[in-house]
């Protein structure tokens, strides 16, 4: 038992010595896949800022997501993400959790070329029953749910596939997700992901 807690301790302390020294840890996916809540979580266990993209442009702009989406258009937002992703690559220590689309711009994906990214991925399944009963997603508006969420996610699947590092949610809690990236996080060293060069859309 004392073993397993010097263990515990040391991975405890080389994941705090790893917020010290290494650059921010983007955690990005398709929606649904409980990257706000798994975000979170790993801020609070690395004792890292947390930031979630869309609540910082949310709270800019005094406007929803979908709000701006509808009076403004994707163009605008897309526009607000990428600046929002330069200034955010320019500090460090931060947990920062993107949209869902953010990433799939490859010049997004470059700005954070020095950030260690993981992506969330879930079933379909899994993704439909967790947004059932939501309202404010602009994306999946003006069709049936599993068909909207199939589609975007061939769309975006290229992009997805240029980051390194993937969890998979499904049937997982936030504590066990969060526990899986932090182990990832230090099997690499914090090393920082491949930004990719392709698959924007």
């Amino acid at each position: 038992m004392q073993n397993v807690k010097c263990k515990m301790t040391d991975l405890k302390a080389n994941l705090l010595d790893c917020a010290a020294r290494h650059s921010s840890l983007v955690i990005t996916g398709f929606m649904g896949t409980g990257k706000t809540s798994v975000g979170r979580k790993v801020a609070q266990k690395l004792g890292r800022e947390f930031v979630d993209m869309d609540e910082v442009i949310e709270r800019h702009e005094g406007k929803t997501v979908r709000a701006i989406f509808e009076m403004r258009g994707e163009a605008y937002f897309r526009a607000r993400e990428s600046e929002l992703c330069a200034e955010l690559a320019a500090r460090d220590n931060l947990v920062i959790v993107t949209g869902g689309g953010t990433l799939v711009n490859r010049h997004n994906r470059a700005l954070f070329a020095n950030a260690w990214i993981v992506c969330l991925d879930a079933s379909v399944d899994a993704i439909v029953a967790r947004l059932d009963d939501s309202k404010d997603r602009p994306l999946l508006a003006g069709g049936e749910l599993r068909g909207q969420v199939e589609r975007l996610l061939r769309a975006r699947r290229e992009a997805y596939a240029q980051i390194e590092h993937h969890v998979d949610t499904t049937n997982k809690s936030v504590a066990e997700v969060a526990d899986e990236i932090l182990a990832a996080l230090e099997g690499s060293n914090g090393t920082p992901a491949d930004a990719g060069e392709s698959g924007e859309r």
